[in-house]
């Protein structure tokens, strides 16, 4: 969709990004309860959530490759958008008139600020340990071919990742609410003019220029 096919609303997600976006947080929210249900006595509720503890000791590890490869998906989609260049710099100096709304202060931001590209390479990085730690964890499967030692290595390295990706992911809620207009780009897809200019105005031209070709 180029600018002009609806005034006033520049695409930001096409529908395939979303439904990828969505699957992958959909999947977060299941294996994060069940998660923390496997990992201490007196959260064992939570695995209510995926059907008892006996389901959710088999549906866990799947639900975690469905997200690893959804996330996959996503992360190779906008990579080059999530770069760090000088500006991202000045960003994160300035982080103070990011916390007041004070974005007239800021650098132009492309399609990402420097702040949701540091997230995203966190987020690459606790997926990949949560996946290869989860293989050798996966006792079904996996774990008789390791030693305890790494199993014991990985159950720890598999629980911060996880705790790290929590935070994370709260994070990336919060400041989905606080940026309004951002939940609505991921559910629609779209995003004003306004919207564009004032938070991602490096990406705005970069939209109406390509759309102007």
């Amino acid at each position: 969709m180029k600018p002009a096919d609806r005034p006033g609303l520049i695409l930001r997600y096409t529908p395939g990004e979303r439904t990828n976006h969505w699957i992958v947080a959909i999947s977060f929210i299941l294996l994060a309860l069940s998660g923390l249900a496997l990992f201490h006595p007196s959260m064992f509720w939570l695995s209510n959530v995926l059907g008892g503890g006996t389901w959710t000791r088999i549906l866990h590890p799947f639900l975690g490759v469905l997200m690893f490869v959804s996330f996959l998906l996503l992360a190779l989609r906008f990579w080059r958008h999530n770069l760090l260049d000088a500006s991202d710099g000045v960003w994160l100096r300035r982080i103070g008139d990011v916390l007041t709304n004070n974005e007239e202060a800021l650098p132009e931001v492309g399609r990402y600020n420097a702040g949701q590209k540091l997230l995203f390479f966190v987020m690459v990085l606790c997926m990949l340990l949560l996946l290869l730690s989860g293989i050798v964890i996966w006792r079904v499967y996996f774990t008789a071919y390791f030693p305890i030692t790494v199993v014991r290595l990985s159950s720890v390295v598999h629980a911060i990742c996880a705790f790290v990706l929590i935070c994370g992911i709260i994070v990336h809620i919060y400041a989905a609410l606080w940026i309004k207009g951002s939940v609505a780009a991921m559910t629609r897809g779209t995003v004003t003019y306004g919207w564009a200019w004032k938070h991602h105005r490096a990406w705005f031209r970069e939209i109406f220029r390509q759309g102007n070709k």
